[in-house]
């Protein structure tokens, strides 16, 4: 009965020193992870401030595997994504900016990373009339910075950044629109003009395309509605030289003030010339 008790104490301290054991290998090895991973990113960092961002980027990606549990880990990430945005390599920084969101999703620098997943497409924002892709992305990337962190300082520049998109986004309608009157396709020229008015009222084109429908419509012999867009133009533009131009479409008879200071100077001048002949 002795023997048994024996037996079984020394089990127990034998488990219990093997447990032990077990844990000083764990953190030792959890230390030397840490120290390799952190070799690892200063060397990443003196790469990156070299100008090589792919290899940096390399040696990010490899310290982060190494020890993904670390702090360090997420900042690999991010430092990665700037490197590679910083050099235009837009592709790369999307990738791990998607994936830092979709991993890190509660890290404190999350603002940041969708600030700069919205730089990399406004950056790629060439013209109206190329692909719309990169102007939606960056619009709804620039949106959700505004109402998820609307204190910080990126929402500050977002807000300025979605004005610009705006304004191209109503130039891509405005172009559309002009393409078809010049095709004499009227039913979408009409809908791209429209769609200026009621989506972009902020913009520099909403004189115009509010003047291109009453053209249209007084051309198709829909003088109602052309009336119609000419006094909202009217009501909120009369002093725009889009006004005007719609003023002298459904007034043949109209003649612009200018004209009439014109001919009045002329006919002074007459006048004048005449007291010396």
């Amino acid at each position: 009965m002795k023997l048994n008790n024996f037996f079984y104490i020394f089990l127990f301290f034998f488990i219990l020193s093997c447990s032990k054991k077990v844990e000083n290998t764990t953190t030792l090895n959890e230390v030397n992870l840490e120290t390799q991973m952190i070799e690892i990113y200063n060397q990443a960092m003196e790469e990156l401030k070299r100008g090589d961002v792919i290899y940096a980027g390399k040696k990010f990606s490899e310290a982060e595997l190494l020890y993904p549990q670390s702090i360090w880990a997420p900042r690999a990430v991010l430092i990665s994504a700037y490197g590679y945005f910083s050099q235009g390599y837009y592709s790369d920084a999307i990738n791990n900016l998607e994936r830092f969101i979709a991993k890190y999703k509660n890290h404190p620098d999350i603002d940041y990373a969708y600030y700069l997943l919205a730089l990399c497409h406004y950056d790629q924002i060439v013209d109206e009339k190329k692909d719309m892709k990169e102007i939606v992305d960056a619009k709804k990337y620039f949106e959700f910075i505004i109402k998820n962190y609307p204190d910080t300082e990126y929402a500050y520049d977002s807000k300025f950044k979605l004005e610009l998109i705006v304004e191209i986004m109503a130039s891509k309608e405005m172009y559309l629109a002009r393409y078809y009157v010049e095709r004499e396709k009227w039913i979408p020229a009409i809908n791209r003009f429209k769609k200026v008015v009621n989506e972009y009222d902020k913009t520099i084109y909403v004189e115009e395309a509010l003047h291109r429908l009453v053209e249209i419509h007084y051309k198709l012999g829909l003088e109602k509605e052309a009336t119609n867009y000419a006094s909202l133009l009217g009501y909120n533009y009369q002093s725009s030289k889009w006004y005007e131009s719609s003023y002298k479409i459904l007034n043949k008879k109209y003649v612009s003030k200018k004209n009439e200071i014109s001919d009045e100077r002329e006919t002074i001048l007459k006048k004048f010339k005449k007291l010396f002949k």
